[in-house]
């Protein structure tokens, strides 16, 4: 079984709204127009934090300003031999998106609006029910 390991970021802003990507339909066939954060799989031999800010220069244009923090550590099993495991941050950043083909459009929610969407990433689902982002 192959082990990979992914970043992603609950980006906050100086509003206090989070952002979500809504994932493109033509890359992610397998969960079409689901809302996201932004995040991938990192490059060996760079470190967290570096993977980190690229995945999110890569996909929203946006710099990623202080010190993430972790969240949590997700088991993702994949059944094509793949087991991924998911590093969860919260970060800050501010700006306008400017999205990658690989997300379709963007909002920015309260942690409210956040709680209540029903299309949002199980995985991020998963913290809130949790009580993990605050």
């Amino acid at each position: 079984m192959e082990l990979q390991v992914g970043v992603k970021v609950l980006l906050k802003n100086s509003d206090g709204l989070f952002l979500l990507i809504r994932r493109s339909p033509i890359k992610y066939p397998e969960s079409p127009n689901r809302w996201d954060i932004p995040g991938g799989r990192i490059n060996p031999g760079t470190t967290l934090a570096e993977n980190l800010a690229r995945e999110v220069r890569e996909e929203t244009g946006l710099v990623l300003s202080g010190e993430p923090r972790i969240l949590a550590a997700q088991d993702i099993l994949k059944v094509e031999g793949r087991h991924v495991v998911r590093l969860t941050y919260v970060g800050h950043a501010d700006g306008v998106p400017e999205l990658s083909e690989e997300h379709t459009e963007y909002c920015w929610v309260s942690l409210d609006e956040l709680r209540v969407e029903a299309n949002v990433d199980s995985f991020v689902k998963k913290l809130l029910e949790e009580g993990i982002i605050s």
